[in-house]
């Protein structure tokens, strides 16, 4: 009887256990943001190249479903067909509803600027006579959001990246906060951005090298998710696979 009881009880663990078999497949939120993640592009961008390659090595496959950033991140929290989003910066208050992963690339985050108007800084301090263009729902740093939020420094928002630029073009702002190759690709591919070519710069003082992430939603399923994703990470080359998808 202890025999049978036994049995029945190390079936029912193997039943309750994910099966990661070759056609496991997870779904994740994200946004247009090229050169990093786009429909557009190839392997839809470098961190979807990035994350679609460390599941693989672990015989699971990624599926992408994209919307504007602060939809991606709502689904991926209150849906459940979702098992998360990315890519996104990291900050202290995600730990409430995700567990990140192990960094899948980083990407310069600063200023853009009108080259009419260059903006020297060093601390965040001197940038109080400015204000600053902002993408709503994005996290920039942990020093610059504090401020903003606490309205030590000026500042202004738009919905994506693009919208930000167009308003600085407008002199709306003095200062647009994006990522220097994200800057890059709209310049070079964005035809409402076709005028501002000439104009707008990417200001010389870093913000931050920031490491990117993914978001995996936080319950059981996301746990082992997470750490089958970081063990495909050690097997592929992420800087050679975000160099070439750029």
């Amino acid at each position: 009887m202890n025999t049978f009881y036994y049995v029945v009880l190390i079936f029912s663990i193997l039943l309750a256990t994910p099966a990661y078999s070759e056609n496991q497949t997870v779904k994740f939120t994200s946004l247009e943001w090229p050169p990093y993640t786009s429909t557009e592009m190839a392997n839809q961008g470098a961190s979807v190249a990035v994350a679609k390659a460390a599941f693989k090595a672990v015989g699971i496959d990624l599926v992408v479903d994209f919307y504007p950033w602060k939809r991606a991140v709502h689904l991926a929290k209150n849906q459940s067909d979702y098992d998360g989003y990315f890519p996104e910066y990291y900050a202290d208050s995600l730990k409430q509803d995700f567990i990140l992963s192990e960094p899948i690339g980083s990407g310069p985050l600063g200023f853009a600027e009108l080259k009419s108007q260059p903006v020297n800084w060093e601390i965040l301090s001197d940038l109080i006579p400015y204000k600053i263009g902002l993408v709503s729902d994005y996290v920039n740093t942990a020093e610059l959001d504090a401020m903003i939020a606490g309205g030590s420094l000026s500042s202004d928002y738009a919905s994506d990246d693009l919208k930000n630029l167009l308003k600085l073009q407008k002199k709306r702002h003095h200062l647009a906060v994006i990522d220097k190759n994200v800057l890059n690709h709209l310049l070079a591919t964005e035809p409402r951005l076709k005028a501002a070519k000439a104009e707008i710069q990417f200001n010389k003082t870093l913000l931050e090298d920031k490491s990117l992430y993914l978001c995996f939603t936080k319950n059981h399923r996301g746990k082992v998710l997470v750490e089958k994703f970081n063990q495909g990470l050690k097997l592929i080359n992420v800087n050679q696979i975000m160099a070439s998808a750029f």
